[in-house]
């Protein structure tokens, strides 16, 4: 029986057909309508109808989806708008007729990379997307931890720590989510843009950062110092809480050489003393990674 990924995210919607050893048969992409719930429906539907017209088959389906899903079902997502407190799943799965796996797009890519990429042959594997958000979701034993309540995983939203604000005399943000100074709004790819301004005063990409970083001008290196600060910190707090064996890092933030070469020593330096970060590995699969982690998803339906 052949299963469907689907990645949903805020801009494009990439399909993948794969077959029951996930070997990928065929695979494509869309762009997502963001603004009408019943298109975005209607839109998944056709493309599981399109999928099940190539195999011939009603196949399984394992759905990634930017945002949390709360115990009940209901979809809350910044990315999608017109999904957010929406019950995806549920409508979804009417509309075809058939069960679906709805998860969240970073633990999906954390299953995937734990599975069959970076972190295949390691027990405790965390996954961790830094792009334009921050999060990922941790696998034992190439099984997702799954909770009660479904936002482990949510690295982003840790709190930037007091002495790390005071040392730079970092701003104290409200992030998207509500919160207050949640790392996500520093570390991911506006945050980057957001440090160098702090330090230089001019607004930037993080492309643009990238370069000067190179050229070692020294606003740019000065928001990089303090950018792995922050990241260190942050990850020497998922060492302390979950001891994964690997952080498998994907996301646009985490192709920067500058950043990987020198994140280790950053998060040793919020570790006891004596003891080593975990080892650090870029993602396998790259960006379809999440629609390979939403298939293996949809094979438990069968299972």
């Amino acid at each position: 029986m052949a299963v469907y990924g689907i990645d949903i995210g805020g801009t494009k919607i990439e399909t993948a057909i794969f077959d029951h050893n996930l070997n990928l048969l065929k695979s494509w992409r869309i762009d997502t309508p963001t603004q009408d719930y019943q298109v975005f429906l209607d839109t998944l539907r056709q493309l599981v109808e399109q999928a099940d017209e190539y195999t011939g088959e009603r196949g399984y389906i394992g759905i990634g989806m930017p945002g949390l899903i709360t115990p009940a079902g209901q979809s809350l997502s910044a990315n999608v708008p017109c999904a957010s407190g929406k019950y995806v799943r549920d409508d979804l799965s009417r509309s075809l007729s058939r069960p679906i796996v709805l998860e969240n797009d970073t633990r999906c890519f954390a299953l995937s990379e734990a599975v069959s990429g970076a972190g295949k042959g390691y027990d405790r594997v965390f996954g961790a997307i830094i792009g334009t958000g921050a999060a990922g979701g941790f696998c034992r034993n190439g099984h997702l931890d799954k909770t009660q309540q479904g936002f482990a995983g949510e690295y982003g939203h840790i709190p930037l720590p007091a002495d790390i604000q005071a040392q730079y005399q970092l701003p104290v943000l409200k992030c998207g989510c509500g919160l207050m100074a949640c790392v996500e709004s520093y570390i991911a790819g506006p945050g980057i843009s957001r440090l160098y301004q702090h330090f230089n005063g001019e607004l930037i990409s993080p492309e643009q950062w990238v370069l000067r970083l190179k050229q070692n001008e020294a606003a740019a290196q000065q928001a990089l110092q303090c950018y792995l600060d922050i990241l260190g910190s942050t990850f020497a707090s998922l060492a302390k809480f979950l001891e994964p064996d690997v952080i498998v890092l994907g996301g646009g933030v985490s192709l920067v050489d500058e950043i990987v070469e020198n994140l280790s020593p950053a998060i040793e330096k919020y570790l006891f003393s004596g003891f080593r970060a975990p080892q650090l590995k870029r993602a396998l699969h790259g960006d379809s990674s999440g629609v390979r982690g939403a298939a293996l998803l949809g094979l438990k339906i069968h299972d």
